[in-house]
């Protein structure tokens, strides 16, 4: 392993993902995820994107070289330091947690073709596996962030949360930021987020969700107990019921239950299900229910798909 002409340190492989597996549909994803929609670089079938790993700084770029049906994605690390097999093996697990590389959609869309009015969504999508946010805390302080408030001013708060307490890298040319791990805030104070986000219920929330997210052990977060992780959240101050679902479902990809409390979910369900009526949640969850451990999978699509 050796500095590339940039000083940048490089580890290059493969990835296989669980078929069938679209990464075209991932990155079309990416490109219109409004909390993500300008930190990364998307072309045809390329994804280069930064992210801090056990506080190291690494760039990740995948290039698809498989079908969807045989999955395959190469990827280079970049580093401005040595990448030794710890690092290598967190960005990895990382990278495939962050696309759910892992996840076998053969269950759910054996469900999905006994639900007419679901079919054509699944056959739009068929391959998607969810896209998640980069990690669940980067998710939990865009919850508190987008919470009531409007997506540009969001999206300002966390740029400058990136841009304050974050780092850079840059790849061929350009420049990738990555948002930064709670371990790096841990020490900040109140007054000193509220100088970064210039709101200050906003910065007494994101205080709670750093101090929470630096303490806890994210393998309990991805695999504990659906009840015990939700109630864990629902522990950190400014989360509600709300805040909690999002980050089970779009941080954690915990799949097990539906989050109610999404109004274009909500929306989604009615324009698909209603024959022009709006929904109750009673007969959203009826409907769900179908699905199972899968249920949060069939909202996710319908969200992406209609």
């Amino acid at each position: 392993m050796q500095p590339t002409s940039t000083h940048l340190y490089t580890e290059q492989g493969y990835l296989t993902a669980v078929p069938p597996f679209d990464f075209s549909k991932s990155l079309d994803f990416l490109g219109h995820f409004a909390p993500m929609k300008t930190e990364q670089v998307i072309a045809a079938s390329n994804l280069t994107k930064a992210v801090y790993v056990e506080g190291q700084l690494v760039a990740f770029q995948l290039t698809s070289t498989g079908t969807v049906e045989e999955p395959k994605l190469a990827y280079t690390l970049y580093s401005e330091c040595s990448i030794d097999e710890a690092i290598k093996h967190t960005a990895l697990d990382r990278i495939s947690f962050f696309l759910s590389l892992d996840e076998d959609l053969h269950p759910f869309y054996q469900m999905a073709c006994a639900d007419a009015a679901f079919v054509p969504i699944m056959q739009d999508l068929y391959g998607y596996h969810q896209v998640k946010f980069l990690t669940p805390f980067e998710n939990a302080c865009w919850a508190v962030v987008a919470q009531r408030n409007t997506q540009p001013v969001a999206r300002r708060m966390k740029r400058a949360l990136t841009e304050t307490y974050g780092g850079s890298i840059q790849v061929q040319g350009v420049t990738y930021w990555a948002f930064p791990e709670a371990a790096r805030l841990a020490h900040l104070s109140e007054d000193e987020l509220v100088a970064v986000v210039r709101n200050a219920r906003k910065a007494e929330y994101l205080l709670a969700v750093i101090r929470a997210f630096n303490e806890v052990d994210e393998h309990f977060l991805r695999t504990g107990d659906y009840e015990e992780v939700a109630a864990w959240l629902q522990h950190i101050r400014g989360f509600g019921e709300w805040s909690v679902g999002f980050v089970m479902l779009r941080g954690l990809g915990r799949m097990e239950r539906v989050p109610l409390t999404e109004k274009h979910l909500l929306e989604a369900a009615s324009r698909v299900y209603g024959h022009g009526k709006e929904l109750s949640r009673r007969e959203i969850v009826k409907i769900a229910e179908w699905y199972g451990v899968y249920q949060g999978y069939w909202a996710h699509y319908l969200r992406v798909g209609s």
